[in-house]
């Protein structure tokens, strides 16, 4: 308590999902245990607020590093859970504590590191080709500032527990973002019908564990807040205790290197990942 932190938003996580997909313990130990390790750090030091910055990824996940993000937000539910427990139980207002959790999801930044912008603005600065994965991919998009003024504004809106969703406005196709940024660029794609064009889009095919459109609700329904761009939902939560045998479990999975079992407990505390 030294640099009186009160306020905590946990962003930090491997977010790589090819390399997730080939490294899943790696993923499981830091996605995880790193949330893990804030909720208990934050308890202890008795702070204010704790937000965790999660992803539409989470969301009926097809890839491990989804699934890690879904379990992240079940620990900060289940030790939102936790305080409101031991508030209702303590003697006096003296022993309550104040500490509020709550989770933020969203979709991609634009201009944030993985981004597909600096991406194409680099490939379109050496001539091309563009390279898309698949030509149907839709993704949501905000800029940074956007998404880190609606994150802290949510934070002022928390009651402990809560779940964020950002209102990210239509979704983009990926394909329409690429041909924009070449126009913009001042240049003309390069199709079967315009060969004279400068810069060519090319598909290479989904990488494993991508999907075609990303989704920010798992179930439930949208319920207003106070700012018209964040709104809040209530979803399935899985209780303290019962999470942290699987916290265990995972623990001695990564322990023992058995990337079999590690899969396995976390399949079953994120029954809706199509692995």
């Amino acid at each position: 308590r030294t640099r009186n932190i009160n306020v905590v938003f946990h962003a930090a996580a491997y977010k790589h999902v090819p390399l997730i997909e080939q490294n899943p313990l790696q993923g499981i130990n830091n996605n995880i245990f790193s949330t893990l390790s804030v909720c208990r750090a934050a308890e202890e030091e008795n702070l204010s607020k704790v937000t965790l910055i999660s992803t539409d990824k989470a969301v009926r996940p097809t890839n491990v590093m989804g699934a890690t993000k879904r379990f992240s937000e079940l620990i900060v539910q289940s030790y939102a859970e936790k305080i409101k427990n031991q508030n209702i139980n303590s003697i006096s207002k003296n022993d309550s504590i104040n500490l509020k959790f709550s989770i933020v999801r969203f979709g991609n930044v634009l201009g944030s590191s993985g981004s597909v912008v600096p991406l194409f603005k680099k490939q379109i600065s050496l001539g091309g080709p563009i390279t898309l994965t698949d030509e149907r991919v839709i993704r949501y998009f905000m800029t940074i500032s956007e998404a880190a003024q609606l994150v802290i504004q949510s934070n002022s809106l928390s009651q402990g527990g809560d779940v964020f969703i950002l209102d990210m406005g239509e979704p983009v196709k990926i394909k329409n973002l690429a041909e924009q940024m070449i126009r913009l660029s001042g240049l003309k794609v390069k199709t079967e019908k315009n060969k004279n064009g400068d810069i060519e889009i090319i598909t290479t095919g989904l990488r494993q564990g991508e999907k075609l459109y990303e989704e920010l609700l798992i179930n439930g329904e949208l319920m207003k807040t106070p700012h018209p761009l964040i709104f809040r939902v209530n979803e399935v939560k899985v209780p303290y205790k019962e999470l942290m045998i699987g916290i265990n479990l995972l623990r001695k999975a990564i322990d023992d290197f058995d990337e079999e079992s590690a899969i396995n407990v976390l399949s079953k505390f994120v029954p809706e990942w199509k692995k």
